[in-house]
């Protein structure tokens, strides 16, 4: 039975094929292409020369075996030029300062794609600067804005380097009109001016598709867009809202544990064994069995009761569909009663809200949130450690850009 592979290289002619190597498949080829292009005058030039010496370009496995492609570049003379330079012709399918045939190299390419240098080139067989020489070839290390049109949606997010340091670097990600995801900078720290820089660099076409930016309650990022990008709408995270509430809500429930373990008995404690996890759920994520224990906390202590009903409430404030003054109305409704029941736990909530009401009523205008910069900071994480810390910011752009964009551009299924 005869098995055709089509190797997907154009404008060539396989003179012969060793599968007798040790290395692998060994293709010999010469290329049907007539011409090329004069590298002094930039004419076209068909007048033959000759062979360059031969070249060896590692190629796609085929069978899961090693495919080596072997070709004498041809030569051609330029009868226009002073002294008839000869110039190499370079086929569309390599690169001439790589040793691979691009297809294999954008092959790696997705294989990298959720993975690491040192796991491909283990499992490939290729050399880690190899490697790096690829992602080099194909992926900028800043951001490279012909690529991008329209940047409708900014988000702002930092993220510390090494854990347990305040060695933030900031990412600043983009969500285009059809949905897509960019990375568009590693920022060397949280700074307001530095954040503002980058802002303001921004080429003057895709600055002016910019509509929203999402951030989280500081200041810092806030006064840079609103410095650097005039008219634009800031929209505080909901996420970082959530996290500010749901935090105060257990706060409380610690300090009200602390005070129980010493009023309970030993066996009415006992009650109340994985409560912790359990109050930090909503109500409707709560199954008939883990519902026991909480509303025996309640009755221990009515407090918690009214901390868990409105952190739940304020949940569902931004759950449902309002106008931003709707929601401003809602919200203040929820700061009046939580006052007048003394709840002074959601304090600081409090205090925060007033500050950013209006950014965080404008989320309630289209409903977006810097969701995407939460996902994309915990893949940055893990791209952390699977590479065992990066701490190059332009090595960690390519790789960030490799995970969020690859897949698009690469063609990752």
């Amino acid at each position: 039975m005869l098995i055709q592979i089509p190797l997907d290289i154009p404008d060539v002619q396989i003179e012969k094929l060793d599968t007798s190597s040790k290395k692998g498949f060994v293709l010999t080829l010469t290329s049907t292409l007539k011409g090329t292009t004069c590298k002094c005058c930039g004419k076209p030039i068909d007048k033959f020369y000759g062979y360059s010496n031969e070249i060896t370009l590692r190629h796609l496995p085929i069978l899961d075996k090693t495919v080596w492609l072997k070709i004498k570049p041809k030569r051609y003379q330029c009868p226009d030029c002073d002294n008839g330079p000869t110039t190499t012709q370079t086929c569309s399918w390599y690169d001439i300062k790589s040793p691979h045939t691009k297809a294999y190299e954008q092959w790696l390419l997705r294989d990298l794609i959720n993975s690491t240098i040192t796991d491909v080139s283990m499992k490939r067989g290729i050399g880690e600067a190899a490697v790096e020489g690829i992602i080099n070839r194909y992926i900028h290390q800043q951001v490279d804005w012909q690529a991008i049109k329209t940047i409708p949606l900014l988000g702002i997010d930092e993220i510390a380097l090494k854990k347990g340091h305040k060695d933030f670097v900031v990412i600043v990600t983009a969500i285009n009109e059809q949905g897509e995801k960019h990375i568009l900078a590693v920022l060397p720290d949280r700074k307001k001016d530095t954040v503002k820089a980058f802002l303001a660099a921004i080429p003057v076409l895709q600055k002016a598709t910019i509509q929203r930016v999402c951030v989280d309650m500081y200041e810092g990022y806030s006064n840079a867009v609103y410095e650097a990008l005039s008219g634009v709408v800031v929209i505080v995270d909901r996420f970082h809202v959530a996290k500010n509430y749901r935090g105060c809500a257990d706060k409380a429930r610690k300090q009200e544990m602390r005070a129980l373990k010493k009023t309970l008995s030993d066996k009415e404690y006992a009650e109340l064994k994985g409560v912790m996890w359990i109050f930090r759920k909503r109500w409707e994520d709560i199954t008939k069995e883990q519902q026991v224990p909480l509303l025996i906390l309640f009755r221990y202590s009515p407090m918690l009761q009214q901390v868990y009903i409105f952190r739940e409430v304020m949940t569902s404030i931004f759950n449902r569909s309002l106008t931003k003054a709707q929601a401003v109305t809602e919200l203040e409704a929820w700061i009046q009663q939580i006052q007048e029941l003394d709840l002074n736990c959601f304090d600081s909530f409090v205090g925060t809200l007033r500050k950013w009401m209006d950014e965080i009523t404008h989320y309630f205008i289209q409903r977006q949130s810097s969701g995407f910069v939460e996902g994309l900071n915990n893949k940055i994480k893990v791209i952390k450690r699977r590479c065992y810390g990066i701490y190059d910011l332009g090595r960690l752009f390519q790789h960030i850009w490799l995970d969020v964009e690859g897949r698009r551009i690469f063609g990752y299924a």
